[in-house]
């Protein structure tokens, strides 16, 4: 759960990154769903490879036109989501206009939907699994460090490539940041990653050059850098080839970039493309969430949250909370706290988080947690039931 001493390592990838792209694809169908019927169950996954792209999965909604035309409209979806991430043409990665989009849309399983939508009106769990949720005082997000930079990282060569101010940047790119820890705290980054796509005619020197300067050091002063410090940029020299022309993609691929950068563990479950009935998603979410209620509230300085599910039943069939510091019999008060005052059934978390919106598109890339750019409901904190306020949300 956390580095005493040593080095630690986490990696982003930007949202033009094959498997990003199929994320954000899955999600934009969802939002889709969502925005028409808040009601709707949506699984939907996509796979890209070079110039096809292929969007498939089990839907079920209240209005059988819904889903007629979310399928009718998934071909603009896919079109645009590929925009939206800089590409262009096939020579950059994926033509939005003449990609084949190939699309599978089936029913929801009646098997699964009994366990879901129940007779006696309760919502139960739409899958069994484990979900995690993390916190740390190491950043002003309650993130790891090292994930908070990966993303910076990335985030930053978007907003140059966006901004057009070197039009050799491309929209593929990965970053990975290693910090060094003392006593369980970070102290200086030790070295950086970053390969970006660009033209077939920029310069090496001059790509290595502008993104030194432009996108590490505007992320990783040198304030913060160890004294044996190392930065490789587009260490294999050249990145032409990128995006689904590169690489493969598919739906739920980086399940990593998405949480906590490998800090904490994970419960295996992908987060895109699914509705809030699907615990993977809505648990993991409530799990950071109770996550943040502990290291924001000072109760300890990092908490790991345990939640787990067995399809169609709404209590979860357990529930855990390691708060670092603390004894193991002030860490079971701290789950009887959170008990009374969160309902963690699946209805309950979709209502505490209000969860049945179309907010999902945005958070496919750059990670699901410590989004300092987005209002996202499992990122606020509540004050403490016993403090006789009125739990609504406030600033950490």
């Amino acid at each position: 759960m956390s580095v005493r001493n040593g080095l630690f390592s986490s990696e982003s990838v930007s949202e033009g990154h094959p498997d990003k792209l199929a994320d954000r694809i899955s999600d934009a169908v969802l939002d889709e769903f969502l925005g028409l019927d808040p009601g709707a169950r949506v699984a939907c996954e996509t796979l890209l490879a070079d110039q096809c792209v292929v969007v498939a999965g089990e839907f079920k909604t209240r209005d059988l036109d819904v889903f007629r035309q979310v399928r009718k409209r998934a071909v603009s979806i896919v079109a645009g989501v590929l925009r939206d991430a800089g590409y262009r043409d096939a020579a950059t990665g994926i033509d939005p206009d003449r990609c084949e989009v190939q699309v599978r849309f089936n029913g929801q399983s009646a098997d699964i939907n009994r366990g879901v939508d129940r007779v006696d009106g309760v919502i139960g769990a739409g899958d069994q699994g484990l979900m995690f949720g993390y916190a740390c005082d190491e950043t002003p997000e309650l993130m790891p460090a090292p994930i908070v930079f990966a993303h910076r990282l990335v985030r930053r060569q978007a907003e140059l490539r966006r901004s057009g101010r070197y039009p050799w940047l491309r929209p593929d790119a990965k970053s990975q940041v290693t910090f060094r820890y003392e006593d369980g705290r970070p102290v200086a980054v030790e070295a950086v990653v970053l390969s970006t796509q660009h033209a077939a005619d920029a310069d090496a020197d001059e790509v290595r050059d502008a993104v030194s300067r432009e996108i590490v050091e505007a992320v990783i002063p040198k304030s913060m850098r160890a004294p044996g410090y190392r930065e490789l940029i587009n260490p294999t020299g050249r990145f032409v080839t990128g995006g689904p022309k590169g690489d493969t993609g598919l739906t739920g691929r980086k399940i990593i970039v998405d949480t906590y950068g490998g800090a904490a563990p994970h419960g295996g479950g992908a987060f895109s493309g699914k509705d809030p009935s699907k615990v993977d998603r809505s648990a993991a979410y409530m799990a950071r969430f109770l996550a943040r209620q502990v290291v924001a509230r000072g109760w300890a300085r990092r908490a790991l949250v345990q939640l787990a599910y067995a399809i169609g039943v709404a209590e979860p069939v357990s529930f855990m909370v390691e708060a670092e510091g603390v004894t193991s019999a002030r860490s079971a008060e701290i789950v009887d706290a959170l008990r009374r005052e969160f309902v963690l059934t699946p209805a309950g978390i979709i209502q505490c988080l209000d969860l049945q919106r179309p907010i999902y598109y945005p958070t496919a890339a750059y990670g699901h947690f410590g989004r300092d750019d987005l209002d996202l409901p499992w990122e606020g904190v509540r004050r403490a039931a016993d403090d006789g306020s009125s739990g609504e949300p406030v600033d950490a």
